[in-house]
């Protein structure tokens, strides 16, 4: 067995989410008292902050090992902990308690161009992300054409960086990434800004690096069939803990067994505490009809509707919204998206109409997107709306299931025709 290059021991992270600053004196000595000294005697203490305060454990007793040349996967859901665990791998945030203990360069790709100068050049970046990583000017050009020959960006190599699209931001931060050989190279869910051809391309290298390189990898992604098929095992974390670690099958199938549980609506009435950002909060989002029991399945006869309403928090915003539909292991079905609108301050309300009789019996969930100028991402809601839909057939005595994901109900007619004597008699 390969030794190991991380070993991660009872890592821990804390968030007090609440007001700064009093404006008191006496309560901000408290304050101090509190986190910089009764915290150092007790790591998992929580004060009472009173109203307008809460606490969060990003994470909470997560031991693992990870072996040199392996690529590990990590999944979970929305807030699971994933991208705190490899902000504090990355050393970009310091953990409440706990032990990480690992050798070897990291390079991480966390989000579109992490380590990128707006000013400067591709070119420039390059050079820069190099130094970063401790190495020298000869070593870098070596390097150098074959990553700007996988980025595909050549053209604008001596552009600044600041006037790239979030597709050639993302192919160059990977080609660096990638080229510069890390020992440990961590990526969070960041592919997912590419066009297919080039997520295809980034697995294929993550698949060479570490088989015929033995660098290694950790590797988050809501996409489970590239966890799947790309990683030796598969981490599954659960509102900051370990929830399983092993086989990537066995893991991601546990996985997806919890995951089906439906979800037909969720409800923000406090736009401060609303999912969003400063462009755009999500008021609600709902799944017609609403049934009783919602784990009760849709007939695959029923059409189906998508309600949701948005604060629009910047004025004459031009927004479109999309609606994208995938199975449970993330394979999409569709994305459809309503009309860009130059929309006032306030808020918006839209619904998407899908008929009966199209989805095939199964498991799916939706997610939403909102984007402006039909371009640039404001903010995406995944894996807001979940359901299951079920097939009449077992009262007419079907056997089997249908393939495929769509089941649409098409105009489909066979007609009999009356044959000659003649032809009868040569059969």
């Amino acid at each position: 067995m390969n030794s190991a290059i991380i070993e991660v021991e009872k890592l821990s992270k804390f968030y007090a989410l609440g007001v700064v600053g009093t404006g008191s004196f006496r309560q901000d000595l408290k304050r101090w008292w509190i986190h910089s000294v009764r915290k150092k005697k007790d790591p998992f203490f929580l004060e009472s902050s009173g109203a307008g305060s809460s606490h969060i454990w990003a994470l909470r007793d997560v031991s693992f090992g990870v072996n040199e040349g392996e690529v590990l996967g990590i999944i979970g859901r929305n807030g699971a902990g994933k991208s705190t665990l490899l902000k504090i791998m990355s050393n970009i945030v310091q953990p409440t308690s706990g032990k990480i203990r690992g050798r070897g360069r990291i390079n991480s790709l966390l989000e579109i161009g992490t380590g990128f100068h707006d000013e400067l050049s591709g070119r420039e970046n390059i050079y820069l992300n190099g130094y970063f990583l401790g190495m020298q000017r000869k070593e870098i050009n070596q390097k150098f054409d074959e990553i700007v020959e996988f980025s595909g960006i050549q053209q604008f190599l001596d552009t600044p960086v600041k006037r790239y699209s979030s597709g050639m931001y993302m192919r160059l931060a990977f080609a660096v990434a990638a080229h510069l050989e890390p020992d440990i190279l961590i990526v969070d869910e960041v592919l997912a800004v590419g066009d297919a051809e080039f997520q295809k391309k980034c697995l294929g290298k993550m698949h060479q690096v570490s088989t015929k390189q033995g660098r290694t990898i950790l590797y988050v992604s809501h996409n489970l069939p590239s966890v799947l098929n790309l990683c030796n095992r598969v981490m599954h974390l659960d509102q900051g803990k370990l929830v399983d670690i092993g086989a990537p099958s066995r893991v991601i199938n546990a996985y997806l067994k919890v995951a089906q549980k439906q979800n037909h609506w969720q409800y923000w009435d406090d736009v401060t505490r609303a999912p969003g950002n400063d462009l755009i909060k999500v008021h609600f989002v709902e799944l017609i009809p609403h049934l009783k029991n919602e784990q009760d399945a849709i007939d695959i006869r029923t059409p189906i509707s998508i309600r949701f309403k948005f604060w629009n928090l910047v004025e004459d915003q031009n927004i479109c919204v999309g609606l994208h539909l995938f199975t449970l292991n993330r394979e999409c079905i569709f994305d459809v998206s309503s009309v860009p609108e130059t929309l006032k301050k306030g808020l918006v309300e839209g619904q998407c109409d899908i008929p009966g009789n199209f989805l095939n019996d199964g498991s799916y969930y939706f997610s939403l997107i909102f984007v402006k100028d039909t371009s640039v991402e404001l903010f995406y809601l995944e894996e807001c709306l979940s359901l299951e839909v079920e097939d009449y057939r077992d009262k007419m005595n079907w056997y089997g299931k249908w393939s495929g994901y769509v089941r649409p109900k098409f105009p489909f007619r066979i007609r009999q025709f009356a044959l000659e004597k003649e032809t009868l008699k040569g059969a």
